[in-house]
């Protein structure tokens, strides 16, 4: 069996050149359409890709990449960089474009595309609309979550936040206007072109606000009313829905990365003394539900929103370190009868970063998790890497070699 197909390599570090490799191959590989998909060969030793799955979230995850993209520009200002955030911001902009009507794609691709098919075969119960990009008939998926929308705007935040390049900060407004007009016009809303609703933003304050602090900045004629008011008078509500995710700190664990995301679009930039409060009591509950749950990524949040913590972020390294020694492929995993277990599928405490289940963004599984299946096919993507390393690089835990 191939070594690329077990691990990265044996002698990986926490350098720029491993996190180099890492996006390469994704841009090779997990990109055929400009926004992320994974790969799924022909053979678990093979290096043929066959066909292209998770389509579902590739919204979230092409956001993630823009981030990791924003943050890698903000520690090294290179060309490449910038080259790579433009290229993320290309691949959101796909997915708006595609549905003629603002609306948030869950993925996209050309119509003639040779995964076309496959994709359809996979995501089809989502539905499937047609659109144009460029003039070129494409098709996509739809049933838009939450969370494909919250991985968009955190990308885009990031993208504002850390790359002072006005081409940028005017894709950024244009994209951020078009996607909360949409969903504004709805009333939080997301109305796919059949009529369908497929998720509502109504109930959940804290998203909500996320998002519109993000408009706020962009376009503020557009946007500042609407995000005082609603900050004015729900700001205190955030603290409910978080408080009772935090209630289960395993099932549905996707919820938290949710959480960091929206928390750091809403605490790394100004706001009103007693607004910041309500935030910031959310926040601590949320962080005090994860922080002993061996997550770089939200130790690197923490980071942002709070500032610099020894043991914390000497921590982050260590549980970045232990990244470079997983599976690159999704290989089963079965640590049932192994470490102590308080449930069918919950260790008592959480697993070592390399022990853990093969998936498609580490940070947003259960570290509790015992198992999954898995045949080696498909290859994951390296985001829950190049995020976390690059948002140490430019919070200065790692120094630029």
């Amino acid at each position: 069996m191939l070594l690329g197909a077990l691990a990265l390599s044996l002698d990986a570090q926490l350098t720029d050149e491993t996190a180099l490799s890492i996006d390469a191959n994704l841009r090779a590989r997990h990109a055929p359409h400009g926004a992320v998909l994974d790969p799924i060969f022909e053979s678990p030793d093979s290096e043929n890709i066959s066909h292209y799955t998770r389509c579902g979230d590739s919204a979230i995850w092409t956001g993630h990449y823009l981030a990791a993209q924003s943050f890698r520009y903000g520690a090294t200002r290179s060309p490449e960089a910038l080259e790579g955030v433009y290229f993320a911001l290309e691949g959101l902009r796909r997915l708006i474009d595609v549905t003629g009507t603002d609306v948030l794609a869950r993925c996209a691709l050309p119509a003639h595309s040779p995964y076309a098919a496959r994709i359809v075969q996979e995501d089809g119960h989502h539905g499937v609309f047609s659109g144009i990009v460029y003039d070129e008939q494409w098709i996509w998926i739809g049933n838009t979550s939450r969370d494909q929308y919250l991985g968009a705007f955190f990308g885009l935040t990031a993208a504002w936040n850390l790359v002072e390049v006005q081409e940028v900060h005017d894709r950024v407004s244009w994209l951020t206007t078009r996607l909360l007009d949409e969903l504004i016009g709805h009333s939080w809303l997301v109305k796919m072109p059949n009529g369908d609703i497929s998720t509502t933003f109504i109930g959940r304050a804290d998203q909500q606000l996320a998002l519109l602090k993000l408009g706020r900045r962009v376009n503020p004629k557009r946007f500042e009313t609407a995000y005082k008011l609603l900050a004015n008078s729900v700001a205190p509500a955030a603290i409910a829905p978080i408080a009772l995710e935090a209630l289960d700190s395993h099932g549905s664990y996707f919820k938290f990365n949710l959480a960091a995301i929206s928390f750091w679009n809403l605490l790394t930039s100004g706001e009103n003394w007693w607004i910041k409060r309500s935030y910031e009591s959310a926040y601590d509950i949320f962080r005090r539900t994860t922080d002993d749950h061996g997550n770089a990524f939200f130790d690197l949040i923490d980071r942002g929103i709070k500032g610099p913590e020894a043991t914390r972020d000497a921590r982050a390294l260590v549980l970045l370190e232990a990244w470079l020694e997983r599976p690159r492929r999704d290989f089963s995993v079965d640590r049932r009868g192994q470490v102590d277990a308080c449930g069918e599928d919950r260790a008592c405490q959480p697993l070592p970063v390399n022990q853990r289940v093969a998936t498609d963004f580490l940070w947003q599984r259960s570290p509790f998790q015992l198992y999954a299946l898995g045949d080696g096919y498909i290859e994951s993507a390296g985001i829950d890497f190049l995020l976390p390393y690059w948002m140490a690089r430019y919070y200065g835990l790692i120094q630029g070699n």
